[in-house]
């Protein structure tokens, strides 16, 4: 048995593959079937299998569902911060991005695990409260918080 995620996308499918695999390691297109009206394609990014839809529909992402990479340092935070939101994707508050077909990403570096976790509750709330100011990560200014805090 295997639980895959699938995701329907209104339209662009092959724009949105072609941007996650050139993204992402370990990340390559199975199939993609197209018919009259719709698409069907299966995937591979960053070792985990994906299935997706393109039809045009009233559905569209929203936050209740994201996709969350957790990043070794702040070159790859950058490194797909900047990649996910090229060509229309919007910032939101706390690592949160939609990339340009809607669908929310959370870009984590794991050193803000570490300080939201660090057994000083002054240190962790410092950082909690750096991160609550910013858009995307900045790990140094985190760690300047907790050292402050």
């Amino acid at each position: 048995m295997a639980i895959t995620t699938c995701l329907w996308f209104a339209a662009d499918l092959e724009g949105a593959l072609e941007r996650y695999t050139s993204l992402f390691p370990d990340s390559q297109v199975y199939s993609v079937q197209q018919a009259e009206g719709y698409a069907l394609a299966e995937w591979r990014m960053n070792g985990t299998d994906f299935r997706a839809i393109q039809q045009p529909s009233s559905f569209r992402f929203n936050e209740s569902v994201s996709l969350s990479v957790s990043c070794a340092d702040q070159p790859e935070v950058d490194r797909y911060w900047d990649g996910l939101l090229v060509g229309g994707g919007e910032e939101s508050q706390c690592g949160w991005l939609k990339d340009p077909w809607g669908l929310s990403w959370q870009i984590v570096p794991q050193r803000l695990v570490e300080l939201l976790s660090d057994p000083d509750p002054r240190r962790a709330g410092a950082a909690q409260a750096a991160m609550l100011t910013q858009r995307r990560i900045v790990i140094a200014d985190l760690e300047a918080a907790a050292d402050a805090g």
